[in-house]
């Protein structure tokens, strides 16, 4: 009988837990990880080069490379230096801009990636994406998924507050994205891959019906879990529908028209998703994610990260722009300002103050 199943790109080992950094070594002495104990690690000047003292004697055979941004010069550059190193595997320790160079630059070498992150701000951690500035603005580059993937809930506790609300803003917006999806496939007739959607829904109700709060660890256990489900849900799609529907488009917005003011990437996109929840007639819905952001320290207003409402239209009504061909609530209704002026202050008087 033939076999009608599909093989699922993902981890190979997924260690999330308080104390797992300690263990580091007999991860990366996993043979399907590295055979011979030569391994390229990538750190930032922060937070992984304060940890690199912990981890480095259960590391005898790595090099340590320590990595200055979070540019594609920077990752082309990284990937140069381990060039010709013979290494098993790349290791990335720090936070999203290290890790994606870190990815970039162990798909340029041919080399599995073990991420190792040391906070929660997005859900790039586990995803087959990587996110570089470079001289246009910022791109979105395709790596392989990370072979491994350690999370350290002590680590990640200990980074700031911010990191981890950003990462609760980035989870929570997969609801709207995979409603996003479910409109292109009744209005469009877009394929859904019901696995990801599955994966990616469930990872964000997950932590916007979790009760606990950023000190916690079952929370923390939570949103690292549905982060890494996330970016696995996006490798089954083969791309990042699964994730990223006008939550996105309004958070790229942002980011294009606002360049030097912006919000982190999740604050912009739980913002973005209670909006477009809301505009899709998911009143209950709306209030209900607006409640648990704020709940948890994030904004649900353009004025708590510092833009007016005129601004924030303006946001919304470029926000197709910024994905051609994606097809999400604000491609439907094809707002324009005095339409999306409207809506604004019936969102506003439905959430509350």
């Amino acid at each position: 009988m033939p076999v009608l199943t599909r093989l699922i790109p993902s981890p190979v080992v997924v260690d999330i837990r308080a104390g797992a950094l300690d263990d580091l070594g007999c991860v990366l002495a996993d043979e399907r990880i590295s055979h011979s104990g030569k391994l390229a690690v990538a750190v930032s000047g922060g937070s992984g080069a304060r940890l690199r003292e912990r981890v480095a004697p259960s590391l005898p055979g790595a090099d340590w490379f320590e990595v200055g941004g979070g540019t594609l010069d920077d990752a082309i550059k990284l990937a140069g230096a381990m060039k010709g190193g013979h290494y098993d595997a790349v290791v990335g320790l720090g936070g999203g801009k290290i890790i994606d160079c870190a990815k970039f630059a162990a798909a340029r070498i041919g080399l599995p990636l073990v991420a190792v992150p040391t906070n929660l701000a997005h859900d790039g951690l586990c995803s087959p994406v990587a996110t570089l500035d470079n001289d246009a603005g910022r791109g979105s580059y395709g790596v392989p998924n990370p072979i491994a993937v350690v999370i350290d809930l002590d680590v990640v506790r200990a980074a700031p507050a911010r990191f981890v609300r950003a990462g609760i803003g980035d989870a929570v917006s997969n609801v709207s994205a995979i409603a996003d999806w479910e409109l292109a496939n009744r209005v469009k007739g877009e394929r859904i891959d019901g696995l990801a959607a599955a994966m990616a829904r469930q990872a964000g109700e997950a932590v916007l019906r979790h009760p606990g709060g950023i000190g916690d660890n079952d929370f923390l256990q939570v949103l690292a879990e549905a982060l890494v489900l996330t970016g696995i849900a996006m490798s089954v799609s083969g791309d990042s529908r699964p994730a990223s529907g006008a939550c996105h488009e309004i958070n790229h917005a942002f980011d294009l028209l606002f360049p030097t003011r912006a919000a982190s990437h999740g604050e912009q996109c739980g913002l973005g998703a209670a909006f477009a929840m809301f505009l899709r007639g998911a009143h209950e819905e709306s209030a209900h994610m607006a409640e648990v952001l704020r709940r948890h320290g994030l904004p649900v207003l353009p004025e708590e990260i510092g833009f007016t409402p005129e601004e924030f239209f303006r946001a919304v009504e470029f926000a197709p722009q910024t994905r051609p061909g994606r097809y999400t609530i604000l491609e439907h209704l094809d707002l324009n300002t005095d339409q999306i002026k409207d809506l604004y202050a019936d969102y506003v008087k439905a959430i509350g103050s």
